[in-house]
C-alpha cells in the first residue's frame, strides 16, 4: 500500500548512546513486557527496532538528558520543607559523574526518504487511514499536538507500524519517521526503522564542560554530583 505522506530527507544527525557503539539497535532481550522499549516510535509487533538521532548535535543530548529533569512536584514539596536537614536532601535534577563515562556522541549522515508525520498532508491523511484506531485510544484529534506528546505511545507506536509497512512499488516507501522534538521546535527528530545505519558514522566523547552539555544543564536546571 502507498501511503500519501509527506517526504523528508535527514542529512546529518547525532545520537547519544552507550559505548562502544551508540549506533547499536538495543538488544532484544532488554525489551519490555509488550515487547517494545518504551519508546514513541518502536514497532508493537516486535518484528524492528528502532534508533533515535537529531539533526542538532544540543537536541540529541537535551532529548538523552530529559529524563534528568526535576520533576515540579517534587521541586514544589522540596520547596515547602523547613527545618535545618534541608541541606541533606538530595536535590532532584542531579545527574551522576559516572553517565559521562558509559556514554558516546554519535555522528553520521542519513539517506533516504522519511515520513514527516507532523507535516499537515501526513496529518490529514492519518487522521483517515487510522480513524478506527484514533477512536479507540480516545485520542480527541489526530495533530500534531497528539503526534509530538498527547496521544498514548502505543498509538503513536502503531503509526509507526503504519508507516513501516507502506510500499511503492513492492519496496519499502520509508525508511522512517521525521518528528518534531516535544523539547523545542528547533529539534528535528529522526526514527530510523532497522536495519537503517548512517553512512560514515563516528563517535565521541562526552565531557562534562562540554558546550552542548553545558547548555542542557542549563536549560534543564542540572547539577552534576559524584556516582
Amino acid at each position: 500500500m502507498t501511503c500519501d505522506l509527506e517526504p523528508a530527507s535527514p542529512g546529518r544527525v547525532f545520537r547519544v548512546g552507550k559505548g562502544p557503539d551508540p549506533w547499536a539497535y538495543p538488544d532484544w532481550a532488554k525489551a519490555g513486557d509488550d515487547g517494545t522499549f518504551g519508546n514513541r516510535w518502536d514497532d508493537p509487533e516486535s518484528s524492528y527496532r528502532v534508533l533515535y538521532a537529531c539533526s542538532q548535535r544540543l537536541g540529541a543530548l537535551i532529548e538523552t538528558l530529559s529524563r534528568f529533569r526535576p520533576d515540579p512536584e517534587v521541586v514544589t514539596g522540596l520547596a515547602a520543607i523547613e527545618g535545618e536537614d534541608d541541606e541533606t536532601v538530595l536535590p532532584p535534577g542531579y545527574v551522576p559523574a559516572s553517565w559521562f563515562t558509559t556514554r558516546l556522541v554519535g555522528e553520521g549522515t542519513l539517506t533516504g526518504r522519511f515520513a514527516d508525520v507532523g507535516h499537515g498532508r501526513s496529518l490529514a491523511y492519518l487522521r483517515g487511514a487510522l480513524a478506527a484506531r484514533v477512536v479507540h485510544y480516545g485520542v480527541t484529534d489526530l495533530d500534531g499536538a497528539a503526534i509530538r506528546s498527547a496521544a498514548p505511545r502505543r498509538f503513536t507506536q502503531e503509526v509507526s507500524r503504519f508507516v513501516y509497512d507502506c510500499t511503492e512499488d513492492e519496496q519499502q516507501q520509508f525508511a522512517g519517521i521525521r518528528y518534531g522534538s516535544r523539547l523545542g521546535d528547533e529539534f528535528e527528530n529522526w526514527a530510523v526503522f532497522e536495519p537503517g545505519h548512517p553512512a560514515e558514522r563516528q563517535t565521541s566523547q562526552i565531557l562534562s564542560d562540554d558546550p552542548d552539555v553545558v547548555a542542557a544543564f542549563g536549560r534543564f536546571g542540572l547539577t552534576l554530583v559524584d556516582g
